[in-house]
């Protein structure tokens, strides 16, 4: 995406509009002060004065999971570090059991999670034991009292990184005694304690156990162990949802059973106990999944019941034995929360102290030694000095005992000198580790028996090692290899490493004993660099004496600074896991450095530069990092994360009463003097001393004055409250901020440069958000509510941030033009943004619009680009989100309360009348004029934007177009949503306030008018499928695929809708969604404006402005239509699509021509084809989301309903306003005119029953009010009127119906002194249109409401002295006469041939009424188009055309206009049948005949164009040019240039159609089709030819045609003639029904084959037909070539096809037969033709040509040339007659053999190499049919060839 938008700042077809200037901005704090004292106070109290400060600043107290913070215990001070740590972490934020099938001794389990594919533990060990009372009794000389917390049964294990190799293994331990493992196990794979003879066996084990256990309780041994795939488990668990018990019977597996894998050989007596056997052996498991046979399994049952954790259960315990949240509610038995070990770096910031160590013990060494020690195990102890008593109680306890121990030991290996260690050490690390500290290890020999003679302890000492806990002040951790001391431990070893001490060592100092030591700490950061920067500034605290020891180097005082910036500068080398963990206090130390000068030596250093570029570098590193999570933003969650909670001011300089205890040189530098040096540095700036700070004007002098003893104190009170927390751990001192945070972050973005500069702003957000919060904090220390907004930061913080936004928007224009990164320059475009929102809550408003003034200017300066405008909108539609918003812009709803701008206007009007003034002051409220940006300076700019973004120009194609509605979307969503909020802001409850927040917006009216022409008013309707448009005439002229403009022409045109190509320039038309939301903050505006301020603006708009809003309100209708629409609608049409797809473009011989022709897809159009393009369709979205259920599908069309209602009733509103205005305005003809189209094409559209009654209602007031204009001015609209209201009389619902009747009655009362005729002609007409293009016409429904309107004007009291009710129920009579018509054609709705004869017999009966026929013939077309048959629907539309032409040639004598019917017989000859009645009959200037709008030249162009469409559509090209013929006069006389360019554009379209297709061209298919039989009545042995669509076989229509009828007649009545021989009338059964349907051919004499040139004309205006019967002498069909004779019959039609209709019955036949051999000419000639046209194309087909010459010279079939020959021409006839007929087909045959040759002499060229073989078998046979057929040719009949004249001859 990044790559495609990139290139869009190369020269593109984009044509901006010229940038424009963001306007000064008003002086705003100063006029809100005043208006605060002044103004209406009422106001104030509905808005509310402004909200306080979006951000408040608080603490929070930070949320922890245990009932209380985990710290350090021990009194005395604590290291700083140590101290920063805990403070960081304490601080407020500023904002599974088993069992044995035998119990006979105590077992304990210990289980941890194994990571198999990093091969890796990932938990720390969880131990538990289910030991019954009698067996803990046996341990209780070893246990001195039992904590609860190690009780616990139940663990809670975290996966970070789940994975299907992770393993749960339980290892089960007892307590030691005499024997190898394998012997121990011996009793639970033998015994069984069900077994009675075994109960003695087993009492006696527990007997001996209970020895061991007296005397070796404290010493373990290793047992068994088992394991799970615990992610087959949970994952199992899930799919079941409920709690799973994962049960593993025979899976105790005892330790020591295999020789190659993980479980602990017998033979070698458990040398095979490390995690790296584990994992092997787990490996294997995974493997083979069962274990090698050879190992012994103990029988038991381990279950686990796993479940997932959602909710923290009570009585949980940390891994630091805390209870965590909740709290148990009484004594239940705990659990304990097992710290994870991750498999891989998770990066989240401590939060918590956690100080944890982790000792593991690998192996021991003692082969070598000549020792009897082989029962050895490890005593660990933690000690902080030498001294026993200095072992700390710090290991954490097992299962069943203490919480906890001084000491633990290792298990023991029975009778193993190099044992194998397993063990997990887990203890809590002291706070504060001296080098006292150490790691004691006592290794003892324990006997497992007790010897005779023998008595007191069990232990054999062996040897010492130790391992001191800190190596140059860092905590020691990793691998070790340890030397064994034999003698007592020296003195003061604890300071030395056990490699030191110059004793007596186990095997020459040799290393024996190896461990590994980890650590889980949020304290040790065990990072090199990490640890020297947090070491060097801890010594600026002071505290530290120098030289200063940092690992192996020492830093003097003087090489501090240098080697604390060296330190800073190598943050970004530490790696990634350290650096997040300690993420925190990183950063609050730099921030620290950078606010805060240090002395040092007695200098001041300043680190505020270096230690800003090490933050900037840390964030750039953070967020590069693939490793890490951000958000959809781009920003880096980890520092999101602390800016919201962590982040506050940087901690104050602690002025501590000890000299050294702050600076390292209090002792030279008293504290008065570097107090003194620390407030010279006030005016310098931290990060470089030399520069200094700008003296201070006057201004800040004064407000220093005012507020020093207030700043000061609230500062002082502040910090003392922060620190002054229970239970604080540091010193409270009192001191005086002098260097504000906010101000020098400021400052050092400004002056940095370079890649820091870069960076800094490439990741401006996190810097920004950063000044926000400490500007916040600082706000919040001042007191904000008693300091102006002006005075709460210095001039020098404000110059620096105008700098900080002038060089983020030239980094955002840079990166968008030079580096093409549109998404980088996006995010940093909104992090500004946000960023001057956010100082809209703290600083002077005025000052930040300055901002964004400057935001603006400089982005139209740099560069003009879709991309940055869209941005720059981005950043305006935050900014007008902000909460102040609407409070600032409600100050200046009056014009008269706006301040005086600072920069005076230009130029001001004058006016010599206050009318004129109040004229101007009205319609300036609807424009965006340069007084209303300054007022509303936001608004404005945001308005300003939509404007221009609206102007866009674009080529309409590719990318440019995409580009540039998206800009257009992206201003139009910023109006949408800022209205939305205004809408649900409790604030704007009352009219009132809704009235002052709507006349903010009205320039928005003004725009929108403006742009009307840009509207897509193309809106899907989901009546039909149909298109509509904006506009009101479509309904009555739409005959798809009609365009628009068409239906246009024939109605005038009202609203000049199509002008929009006259502007010259290509305009980018909105998209719909885009169009719609644009609307909808139409209406919003309108609906909340004030009434009377909107009438007195209609009343003073331009009238060409005033139409405009009425077109504008036209499209309102249209996009807003009511409609329900659900997913069963939609899936049923699209099944029926499917259906008509496979029925088009199926198989067979059609289908194929279909896909050849490629032209005639049956009006299919281009979206029959995207319909299988999934990804460009409708459907495909709609079957790619869930289905929604039917209560989802309820409240959705709910939702759409209420909205189009509510829409059109503010549509109505509107309307109704400006008509109340009407009496007052000059232009009141064309505004009630304008309405009525409006209105009309309201009820046109799908509307509400409740929307409906209020628009009749209207309908009826404007009858009243407007009658006599409406019914003499608006002849046209009245018509419409008319036809909508009857529409609405045949109605189903009931109250729709009487609201019609009701306005229907009133037009004829009010029409009645004033054209009641017309009304009753265009009445009849609206009945007439309405029967003859409703499908679902409700014909009960409209006798009801004529019965209704009848009743009406018979009750009608004021009426009854006068003709109107006679001259209604005259009229009532004529519509039922219309309707018993309507009964007719509905019985043969199923049959279209008899419907359309029905309504040609309608239309013929109005032979006399030119506007009832003309209706009838628009009806006919609609029918036709709705079949598809669109060449019969242009024909009908010509007729009405020519009727047109008529009685306007009656009316009008112009010599452009067509002579009457005459004019248009080249179309076709059919048309002469519309010439005119006399004039004595009827006269077209009678009032109501011929008034309709189509009787104009622009209906008559307007039909014609139709038909033009039409006969497009249809494939007659050839017809196009002949009507455009008539057309064109017209438009010339009219001087229409565009028109005609048009007109001529789409005669070269046609032209070229007839070029392209050619004959590929596919004209229709022509049947003969006989009814005979009396159940047929008047079609009773009548013969018609039915009109087909192209390639329609035989079967085809004799299917339909069989289907219908067997549905009237039944299956039984019908019968299919099979033949086409005369039907013989006295064979045929009185009860029977008999149809024969022949294909028949166009029949031309020679004379008209001459003019019938082209494929056209062979299939235009066709009145003949002939069709082909074969017969023999005997009767027989077919026979001998010599015996088949051959009938042709030909038929005459009453009209040419095409017609207006599909079918016209034959009036007229002929017969004449052919002889056997005239049969053999046709056919000769007719294969002599065939491969003419076949070898002389200008593409020949070869597999066309070959099939042709297989068929002609081919192996000798039946009736082949051949024998053909060999019949009629072997001999010369003996009947003279046949002489003529002989040598006819002689000839025949030698041109066919010349043409075979020439077919084979292009085959030979057609061939390709794999044919040569089948091109001489060609060969052959021609050349052995030539020879065949040469003596038969080359004999003559002498007869023929006598001289007519014979020669004289000569007397000699």
């Amino acid at each position: 995406m990044i790559k495609l938008l990139s290139n869009l700042s190369l020269p593109v077809s984009f044509s901006f509009p010229q940038s424009y200037e963001a306007v000064e901005p008003l002086d705003l704090e100063e006029f809100l002060m005043l208006q605060l004292r002044s103004e209406d106070l009422a106001l104030m109290q509905e808005l509310g004065d402004f909200p306080d400060d979006d951000l408040k600043v608080e603490q929070v107290e930070k949320e922890c999971r245990t009932v209380r913070h985990f710290v350090p215990e021990e009194g005395g001070e604590l290291d700083p570090h140590v101290r920063d740590c805990l403070r960081s972490y304490t601080q407020p934020w500023l904002v599974v059991s088993r069992r044995f099938e035998i119990d006979i001794e105590p077992i304990f389990a210990t289980m941890a999670l194994y990571d198999l594919k990093e091969k890796k533990k990932i938990s720390e060990n969880f131990y538990c034991d289910l030991n019954s009372e009698q067996f803990k009794h046996f341990l209780k000389p070893h246990t001195p009292h039992v904590d609860v917390s190690t009780l616990a049964k139940s663990a809670i294990f975290s996966i970070t990184y789940p994975s299907p190799d992770i393993y749960l293994v339980i290892k089960i331990e007892k307590v030691l005694q005499q024997g190898e493992i394998g012997d121990c196990a011996d009793p639970y794979m033998t015994l069984r304690e069900c077994e009675s003879k075994n109960k003695d066996k087993i009492e006696k084990l527990r007997n001996q156990a209970e020895a061991f256990c007296q005397r070796l309780g404290r010493y373990r041994m290793p047992f068994a162990w088992a394991t799970v795939n615990i992610m087959e488990v949970i994952t199992s668990a899930v799919d079941r949802d409920v709690t799973d018990s994962d049960s593993v019977k025979g899976g105790l597996l005892p330790i020591g059973q295999c020789k190659k894998s993980c479980f602990f050989s017998l033979g070698q007596e458990g040398d095979r106990l490390s995690d790296e056997d584990l994992l092997k052996f787990l490996s294997d498991i995974k493997k083979t999944s069962t274990p090698q046979r050879r190992i012994k399994t103990i029988p038991g049952v381990m279950k686990l019941d796993v479940s997932p954790v959602n909710d923290m259960p009570q009585g949980c315990l940390s891994p630091e034995l805390i209870p965590l949240k909740p709290l148990a509610e009484k004594n239940i038995r705990p659990l304990k929360e097992v710290l994870e070990f991750p498999s891989n770096e998770v990066y989240v910031p401590h939060n918590i102290y956690r100080n944890l160590l982790y000792v593991y013990p690998l192996r021991l060494n003692f082969v070598s030694r000549l020792t009897s020690s082989k029962n050895i195990t490890i005593k660990i102890q933690f000690m902080s000095g030498e001294d026993p008593s200095c072992a700390l109680p710090v290991f954490f306890g097992k299962s069943s005992g203490p919480e906890f121990l001084q000491e633990v030991y290792t298990p023991v290996t029975y009778h193993n000198k190099s044992p194998d260690f397993y063990e997990e050490v887990k203890l809590s690390l002291p706070a504060r580790l001296t080098e006292r500290h150490h790691l004691l290890f006592t290794f003892y020999h324990i006997s497992c028996q007790q010897k005779q003679n023998q008595s007191g302890s069990c232990e054999t000492l062996i040897g010492y090692s130790w391992l001191p806990m800190l190596n140059s002040d860092r905590l020691q951790t990793g691998p070790f290899c340890l030397p064994i001391i034999l003698e007592r431990l020296p003195i003061n070893y604890s300071l030395h490493p056990p490699e030191v001490p110059p004793v007596k060592w186990m095997e020459g100092h040799k290393g024996l004993f190896s461990l590994e030591v980890q650590a889980v700490s949020s304290v040790h950061t065990q990072d090199n660099h990490l640890e020297r920067f947090f070491t060097l500034c801890h010594a600026l605290e002071g505290g530290v004496v120098f030289p200063l020891r940092v690992k192996e180097e020492k830093i003097p005082e003087n090489k501090l600074e240098h080697e604390l910036k060296l330190s800073i500068i190598s943050l970004s080398s530490s790696s990634l896991e350290p650096l997040v963990l300690f993420l925190h206090r990183v950063l609050d130390k730099l921030f620290t450095l950078i606010m805060q000068p240090m002395v040092i030596a007695g200098q001041t250093a300043t680190f505020a530069q270096i230690a800003f570029e090490s933050v900037v570098s840390i964030v750039n590193s953070l967020h590069n990092s693939p490793e890490l999570i951000k958000d959809q933003q781009g920003r880096n969650s980890l520092l999101a994360t602390y800016l919201y909670w962590v982040f506050c001011l940087p901690d104050p300089p602690q002025n501590t009463q000890s000299a050294g205890s702050r600076y390292s040189t209090m002792g030279r530098a008293t504290a008065a003097n570097v107090g003194s040096m620390l407030l010279q540095s006030r005016i310098r700036s931290s990060s470089n001393p030399d520069i200094p700070g700008p003296h201070n004007s006057a201004e800040d002098a004064e407000v220093n004055n005012i507020l020093s003893s207030k700043v000061r104190m609230t500062s002082v009170l502040f910090w003392k409250a922060f620190f002054k927390r229970k239970n604080s751990l540091y010193p409270v001192s009192v001191f005086l901020l002098l260097q504000q945070f906010h101000e020098e972050l400021a400052l050092q973005m400004v002056v940095s440069t370079g890649v820091c500069k870069e960076n800094a702003y490439k990741y401006a957000w996190f810097f920004f958000e950063l000044l926000v919060k400490s500007m916040a904090q600082h706000v919040c220390q001042m007191e904000k509510h008693s300091v102006p907004r002006r005075s709460r930061f210095s001039d020098r913080f404000k110059d620096d941030i105008t700098t900080i936004v002038s060089v983020v928007t030239a980094e955002i224009c840079t990166i968008l033009v030079k580096q093409h990164k549109v998404e980088q320059a996006e995010k940093v475009n909104i992090s500004l943004a946000f960023f001057l929102y956010d100082l809209m809550s703290l600083m002077d408003r005025g000052f930040v619009f300055q901002l964004v003034k400057n935001y603006c200017n400089q982005v139209n300066l740099l560069v003009s680009m879709p991309n940055l405008i869209s941005m720059r909108l981005e950043f305006l539609r935050i900014l007008c989100s902000h909460e102040h918003y609407l409070n600032l812009s409600i100050f200046f709803c009056s014009p008269a309360s706006a301040p005086v701008s600072p920069s005076p206007s230009i130029s001001s009007q004058s006016s010599g009348s206050c009318s004129y003034q109040e004229q101007q002051r009205i319609l300036a409220l609807f424009d965006l004029s340069h007084e209303f940006k300054q007022q509303h300076y936001l608004t404005g700019l945001l308005l300003t934007e939509l404007s221009a973004a609206l102007d866009m120009e674009s080529d309409g194609y590719g990318s440019t177009h995409f580009m540039t509605g998206s800009v257009q979307r992206k201003a139009i969503n910023a109006i949408n949503s800022l209205l939305c909020c205004h809408d649900l802001d409790h604030r704007c409850e009352k009219p009132d306030i809704r009235a002052k927040v709507a006349a903010l917006y009205l320039p928005l009216v003004g725009i929108i008018i403006d742009a009307t022409n840009y509207l897509d008013f193309t809106v899907s309707d989901t009546r039909g499928g149909k298109n509509k448009t904006g506009d009101q005439d479509d309904d009555l002229e739409n005959i798809p695929p009609i365009n628009q403009s068409i239906a246009m022409a024939i109605a005038g045109n009202p609203f000049n809708t199509l002008g929009r190509n006259v502007l010259g320039k290509s305009i980018a038309t909105l998209a719909a969604d885009s169009s719609r939301h644009l609307l909808v903050c139409f209406l919003w505006v309108m609906k909340n404006a004030d009434r009377s301020l909107v009438q007195r603006w209609a009343v003073e708009m331009p009238p060409s402005q005033l139409n405009k809003l009425l077109e504008l309100l036209t499209i309102c209708v249209s996009c807003f239509e009511y409609r329900v629409s659900t997913q069963a609608l939609q899936k049923s049409q699209q099944a029926k699509l499917q259906l008509e797809e496979a029925l088009l473009r199926g198989s067979g011989a059609r289908g194929e021509m279909m896909k050849r022709v490629g032209g005639m897809d049956r009006g299919m159009g281009q979206r029959e084809n995207l319909r299988w393009r999934k990804d460009l369709t409708q459907w495909r979205q709609t079957n790619d989301k869930h289905d929604k259920t039917k209560a989802e599908l309820d409240q959705e069309a709910i939702i759409s309903g209420n909205l189009a209602t509510e829409a059109n009733l503010i549509v109505l509103d509107i309307l109704e306003t400006i008509i109340q205005a009407v009496p007052l305005a000059d232009c009141k003809d064309s505004v009630v005119g304008g309405v009525l189209k409006v209105l009309l094409h309201s009820i046109t559209c799908n509307q509400s029953t409740t929307y409906l009654s209020h628009t009749f209602s209207t309908l009826r007031a404007l009858v009243v009010k407007f009658g006599d204009l409406l019914f003499e001015e608006e002849a046209e609209q009245c018509a419409d009127l008319c036809q909508k209201v009857l529409q609405y009389c045949s109605s189903p619902v009931d109250e729709n119906r009487s609201q019609a009747c009701a306005t229907l009655y009133l037009i004829m009362r009010y029409s009645y002194s004033n054209n009641f005729s017309r009304i009753k002609m265009q009445v009849t007409m609206s009945l007439a249109s309405l029967v003859g293009k409703s499908s679902d016409f409700q014909e009960e429904y409209l006798r009801r409401s004529l019965r209704t309107i009848l009743a009406y004007a018979e009750e009608d009291a004021e009426m009854q002295n006068t003709q109107l009710p006679s001259q209604v129920d005259e009229l009532l009579r004529n519509l039922n006469c219309i309707l018993s018509d309507t009964v007719k054609m509905r019985e043969f709705q199923e049959d279209p041939e008899m419907l359309m004869d029905l309504m040609y017999r309608i239309a013929k009966g109005y032979q006399t009424s030119p506007d009832l026929r003309l209706t009838w013939l628009q009806n006919m077309a609609e029918k036709h188009n709705n079949r598809k048959c669109y060449t019969e629907a242009a024909m009908c539309l010509v007729h009405a055309a020519a009727l047109v032409a008529e009685y306007l040639s009656m009316l009008e004598d112009h010599k452009y206009l067509p002579v009457g019917s005459v004019t248009f017989q080249n179309i076709s000859p059919n048309v002469l049948e519309e010439s005119a009645v006399s004039d004595d009959i009827l006269s077209p200037d009678e009032d109501g005949v011929c008034s309709g709008r189509c009787f104009t030249e622009n209906g008559l162009v307007g039909l014609l164009e139709q038909a033009a469409e039409l006969f497009s559509t249809g494939g007659l090209y050839e017809a196009v040019n002949e009507v455009y013929k008539i057309i064109i006069p017209i438009l010339e006389a009219r001087r229409d240039f565009r028109k005609l360019a048009l007109t001529h554009d789409k005669l070269h379209r046609a032209f070229e159609n007839i070029i392209n297709k050619g004959i590929k061209r596919m004209f229709g298919t022509y049947f003969r089709v006989g009814f005979y039989g009396s159940k047929f009545g008047d079609l009773d042995e009548r013969e018609f030819i039915y009109k087909e669509p192209g390639i329609t076989h035989l079967p085809e229509i004799s299917h339909r045609l069989e289907n219908f009828y067997v549905q009237c007649f039944g299956e039984e009545t019908l019968v299919m003639i099979k033949d086409s021989t005369p039907v013989d009338r006295k064979q045929l059964k009185p009860n029977k029904a008999y149809i024969q349907i022949t294909y028949v051919e166009p029949y031309f004499d020679d004379y008209e084959m001459k003019d019938r040139l082209t494929n056209f004309e062979k299939n235009f205006n066709l009145r003949r037909f002939m069709y082909t019967t074969p017969f023999t002498k005997s009767g027989r069909p077919r026979g001998e070539l010599n015996e088949q004779y051959k009938r042709k019959t030909i038929l005459t039609t009453m009209h040419a096809f095409p017609y207006v209709k599909t079918r016209i019955n034959v009036i007229q036949k002929e017969e004449f037969d052919l002889t056997p051999i005239e049969v053999a000419i046709e056919d000769m000639q007719k294969k002599t033709r065939e491969l003419a046209v076949a070898t002389h194309r200008e593409q020949p087909d070869a597999k066309m040509l070959q099939m042709l010459l297989q068929g002609s010279v081919g192996a000798t079939v039946n009736q082949g040339p051949l024998e053909v020959a060999q019949v009629f021409l072997n001999e010369i006839p003996a009947d003279p007659k046949l002489f003529r007929h002989h040598n006819k087909l002689r000839l025949c045959f030698k041109e066919f053999i010349m043409r075979c040759g020439e077919a084979v002499e292009k085959n030979k060229h057609l061939i390709t190499a794999d044919q040569k073989e089948y091109q001489q078998e060609l060969k052959k046979n021609y050349n052995r049919l030539r020879e065949n057929l040469r003596p038969m040719l080359e004999r003559k009949i002498p007869e023929l060839y006598k001289p007519i004249i014979r020669p004289m001859v000569e007397n000699r």
